[in-house]
């Protein structure tokens, strides 16, 4: 008896030990060798707010190198500028710039600042293309969710200093409009963005909605999308992608099967998205 019990008792230690070896379900981050980061540098201020970003820097190489700007999720009212710090580090190793870029979330101010905030910090890395070696006719934006969101807004409402030359976006909202026919009046994470529930102004809901803005000369896209995400359903990507397409604008789709929100921060989908996303913007930015 006294054998089982202490079988048992080493047997329970063994599982708690596999327990805590086990790898998160996000790969850590790690910065290659040939990669720079400059943190928490100030790209834009709105009175005495000054809003941040981390830049991920190719330490070698000759000339100037594409950039991409990264825009976190998190339901327009949390999240942070490291999401995409996995992503930004991999691409810097390839030979483009990142910018990790905050934004002004909705509990601080409401559309379109985040949207303005993303904008600035596209214009400044234009402005600053010099310093650090950005080609400033090659900027490209990807983002998650509501970073997805703000990324597909930026990317066919951009004009100018503002504008990017290609999109990724993973499981983006990009039709207000869907989620506001099902919540009427009531209140949830896109009114406390907007600051009006669907009721009050379907008209804000709309001009918010990157589907509704689409354009012949909007930058090519490519989004990425679980198709059994519960939070922004998969057809949002797919009605997007078709719309572009009917205009003649390259949309292209990487589908996951079953996954759900948030898909592309965890395994098994980690390495193919990011994969994914590294041939889009080669193909679309490194030329």
């Amino acid at each position: 008896m006294r054998k089982l019990m202490l079988f048992a008792t080493f047997a329970s230690l063994c599982l708690a030990q596999q327990k805590k070896a086990a790898p998160k379900m996000d790969p850590p981050l790690q910065i290659p060798a040939n990669v720079e980061v400059r943190r928490d540098l100030v790209y834009t201020k709105i009175g005495a707010r000054e809003l941040h970003l981390d830049l991920y820097l190719p330490k070698s190489g000759s000339g100037s190198f594409p950039a991409v700007v990264y825009v976190h999720g998190g339901g327009w009212s949390g999240g942070n500028k490291s999401a995409f710090s996995r992503q930004a580090a991999h691409m810097a190793a390839k030979g483009f710039v990142g910018a990790c870029v905050e934004y002004r979330l909705s509990g601080e101010a409401q559309y379109p600042a985040a949207l303005d905030d993303v904008k600035a910090a596209i214009r400044w890395m234009r402005a600053n293309a010099a310093t650090y070696r950005v080609r400033p006719d090659r900027i490209g934006a990807a983002g998650g969710s509501a970073g997805g969101h703000l990324v597909a807004l930026a990317g066919v409402t951009g004009k100018g200093d503002t504008a990017v030359q290609a999109v990724a976006a993973f499981n983006p909202a990009v039709d207000f409009l869907d989620f506001g026919k099902r919540a009427g009046n009531g209140q949830n994470s896109v009114s406390k963005f907007l600051g009006k529930t669907y009721t009050e102004d379907p008209k804000l809901w709309e001009s918010a909605s990157p589907l509704a803005q689409v354009h012949k000369n909007a930058p090519p896209f490519l989004f990425l999308h679980g198709t059994a995400d519960p939070t922004v359903p998969y057809k949002q990507s797919t009605d997007m992608q078709a719309a572009l397409q009917k205009l003649g604008v390259k949309a292209e789709l990487f589908s996951a099967p079953d996954a759900v929100h948030g898909f592309f921060n965890r395994p098994p989908w980690f390495e193919p998205t990011l994969r994914r996303m590294e041939q889009f913007f080669f193909e679309t930015l490194a030329k």
